[in-house]
């Protein structure tokens, strides 16, 4: 009996995390306490001793002196100063008038919007509440369905996760041991092809339901010039896309690492922001608090997430999800099935760092095992994690979306309206699954 509760211990481990972090406690702190807690469970006083454990100290060394992840905080700077900047407002504004002729086009502006935030900010929950204060209204004011307008900017605020340069896509590419720029290239076309079934979904239904998603009456977009329209886009859209140019296509060309390109984006967000009228020395100290606080919290999770990964496999637990894999039917499709499933339900009540940190590493030895390309499994990953956070009830999306909508919008609104989006999502994910190409195909063809 001793024996098949030591077998099982680092099962246990995951059953008593889960509780715990929906109890609200502190993710990082949770984990390594979790971890010491089972370890010394499982192998008693003389864990402290353990050679592997001893490694500890190097290992979260390790991860203060990584200079891959030194870009997370780069790259965070850079998202939360364009915030700032009033980059999305202007954003949104240019592209409504250019779409607005078009049934739906509003809804269409919002998914551009969404992408160009995407690649220039990454930050998912930034993106959502920010659509979701200046485009909501407007969309409400001119006839969209209130399902339509949430479900739109709940699905283009999630570009963040997979549209490069993406936070997570940092995280995975140092935890699979794959180059972040293969990383940022292989996911271009999976973002794009989910940008594009939002515009043919949104473009479909405003054509077959054109009152739930009507165009811009004719008088109203005549009342600007198309001169004066042609300098807001340069306006608009030039400086956003000149440094997403700038920072993904010097990683692209080999000219700099990402964590430089990273320090060249936060420097050209600033540059931005001081264009705009926007930069003060308040901004910057509000910016660089945020960046702090976030990069914080990844890093003291990836701490407590490594003290939680070296206990459980100290017990036995790597062994354990390795000999489960194997007897899983259908070879490696079915193990990458089961995976998928796995992390899209836990998905629904983690976030994707702390699944990052936790599962992802105890997957790794697998991957390997079976021969699986790590960059199409990080892909796929990235994917799946944007899929759970539209899906109900526990979608992150829904949650900041529904912290700044009007009392007349519901929860139910919101989550009729990204429903359509949720299939999209697992429709991208199987073409991605059934299609490995779609993710290494660019990075082989410009040499990655």
């Amino acid at each position: 009996m001793e024996d098949l509760f030591v077998f099982f211990l680092p099962l246990l481990m995951f059953f008593a995390l889960l509780p715990l972090l929906l109890l609200g406690f502190p993710v990082a702190f949770t984990l390594g306490v979790v971890g010491l807690l089972f370890g010394f469970i499982g192998i008693g006083m003389d864990l402290l001793s353990w050679g592997d454990f001893n490694f500890l100290p190097l290992r979260i060394w390790g991860i203060a002196i990584n200079f891959t992840l030194l870009a997370v905080p780069l790259f965070v700077f850079m998202g939360v100063m364009l915030e700032k900047s009033g980059l999305a407002e202007d954003l949104l504004e240019t592209t409504g008038l250019v779409f607005g002729k078009v049934r739906g086009g509003l809804a269409m502006s919002v998914v551009v919007v969404g992408m160009l935030l995407a690649a220039s900010t990454g930050i998912v929950g930034a993106t959502v509440v920010t659509m979701g204060i200046l485009a909501l209204p407007t969309m409400l004011r001119r006839g969209y369905s209130p399902e339509i307008a949430t479900g739109t900017i709940a699905a283009s605020g999630t570009l963040g996760q997979i549209i490069p340069p993406s936070i997570i896509l940092v995280l995975l590419g140092d935890i699979m041991d794959v180059p972040i720029g293969s990383m940022f290239v292989g996911a271009v076309i999976p973002g794009f092809v989910l940008v594009l079934f939002y515009l043919f979904w949104i473009g479909g239904n405003a054509w077959l339901r054109p009152e739930l998603a009507p165009a811009i009456p004719a008088e109203e977009r005549d009342s600007i010039s198309s001169l004066e329209l042609r300098k807001r886009v340069f306006r608009a859209l030039i400086p956003p896309l000149v440094l997403i140019v700038l920072v993904l296509g010097s990683i692209f060309a080999g000219v700099a690492s990402p964590t430089e390109s990273a320090a060249m984006g936060a420097f050209g967000a600033i540059i931005l922001t001081f264009a705009n009228g926007k930069f003060t020395i308040q901004i910057l100290r509000e910016v660089m608090l945020s960046s702090l606080t976030i990069t914080c919290m990844v890093f003291v999770i990836l701490v407590g997430a490594t003290l939680f990964g070296l206990v459980f496999r100290l017990l036995g637990g790597d062994e354990i999800v390795s000999e489960t894999m194997k007897v899983i039917p259908y070879g490696k499709n079915g193990v990458l099935l089961a995976v998928m499933a796995l992390f899209f339900i836990l998905g629904f009540v983690l976030d994707f760092i702390e699944i990052t940190f936790i599962i992802v590493p105890i997957l790794k030895p697998i991957v390997k095992e079976l021969s699986i390309d790590p960059l199409w499994f990080s892909i796929l990953i990235a994917v799946n994690l944007q899929t759970s956070f539209l899906t109900p009830p526990f979608g992150f999306s829904l949650f900041y979306l529904k912290g700044v909508v009007p009392p007349s919008i519901t929860t139910l609104h919101i989550y009729r309206g990204v429903i359509p989006f949720v299939v999209i999502q697992l429709a991208g994910l199987l073409i991605v699954f059934i299609f490995p190409e779609t993710v290494t195909w660019l990075p082989r063809a410009i040499g990655w």
